[in-house]
């Protein structure tokens, strides 16, 4: 079932919505599965699994010169959700990106998700190869989010890169594309990054999910400004705990968020890793209560590759 099939059905209840990420090279799959079981207890219609693409390293040999090498650190993402769909009996929701890819080869990833019954793909750019420090898409690939989620809508009509099919070639996915209550990094202002998604949902985006935040306030403005352009989807709120001590800087770096001064404070005061736990989760159950009061679709949580905070959010929620 699509994603905004399962929001349609709630009957303006809030879902409870989670992403994964794929195990390391190396690990089976049963260290993901250890960290989705203790979260099935609140049905969640839909897992997000995310992609992780290729990354280069250059390795010095004795003669000075310097090779380039391919390196994989993560499975594939479609392998992963056709794993959890078959063990869970749940929708899966695989991350697609542009970065890496050619045309053609996103095509091909999407007849297999088409193939496996998968019918819901969140959308996305992908961030740019730590040694490029831009994005550059491949030769032949998207550079723009929004022209991935044009082949996507094309492949939907039964238009395919060679050859334009009947009907019964056509895909019907559910596309889903990120939002950014803060805005994007790379836009110039928040105007801009809100035409910026209204130009993804025109070109055929069904529905949004916000990249995290920690201040309620900020997720209101952001929904405000997204009705007022005629963004009409329904937008879902991306939410974290915060788990050490350490996230006070990693997060902000990392995914180019603030976090509330009070938040900081309580964090900064406290003597180690399990008290900023609690500090964490309180803070993401109090966000989590004021979003469902305000009635949004889907509560869509990040957990990182660790689900007991998360469990215990939802404990008190779900």
């Amino acid at each position: 079932m699509k994603v905004t099939d399962h929001l349609a059905q709630a009957d303006g209840k809030t879902l409870f919505s989670f992403e994964v990420l794929p195990p390391k090279k190396g690990e089976d799959i049963h260290t993901l599965f250890s960290n989705i079981e203790p979260l099935m207890e609140f049905k969640p219609p839909f897992i997000d699994v995310t992609y992780h693409r290729e990354e280069y390293v250059y390795r010095q040999h004795p003669n000075g010169l310097l090779e380039k090498k391919t390196v994989r650190r993560r499975p594939g993402t479609v392998g992963i959700c056709a794993a959890i769909k078959n063990r869970f009996d749940v929708d899966t929701v695989p991350h697609l990106i542009c970065g890496g890819f050619t045309k053609e080869e996103t095509e091909n990833a999407l007849i297999d998700l088409h193939f496996l019954g998968i019918d819901s793909v969140l959308a996305l750019r992908g961030d740019p190869i730590k040694s490029d420090g831009v994005f550059k898409p491949e030769p032949d690939g998207h550079a723009y989010a929004c022209d991935l989620i044009g082949q996507l809508a094309d492949l939907n009509k039964g238009e395919y890169l060679d050859e334009a099919q009947d009907d019964t070639w056509a895909t019907d996915f559910c596309i889903g594309t990120a939002g950014y209550p803060e805005k994007h990094f790379e836009a110039p202002n928040s105007g801009a990054d809100i035409r910026y998604l209204k130009h993804k949902v025109d070109r055929g985006a069904d529905y949004i999910v916000t990249q995290m935040f920690f201040d309620n306030e900020q997720f209101f403005d952001y929904e405000r400004r997204c009705r007022e352009a005629g963004i009409t989807v329904p937008i879902i709120p991306g939410l974290k705990p915060l788990t050490t001590k350490a996230q006070l800087t990693m997060l902000p770096r990392t995914f180019f968020l603030n976090l509330p001064e009070a938040l900081v404070e309580a964090v900064s005061q406290c003597r180690d890793n399990e008290a900023a736990r609690a500090v964490g989760i309180e803070w993401c159950l109090n966000q989590s209560r004021e979003l469902m009061a305000h009635g949004v679709p889907c509560l869509h949580y990040y957990s990182m590759g660790k689900a007991e905070s998360i469990r215990k959010v939802a404990k008190e929620l779900f």
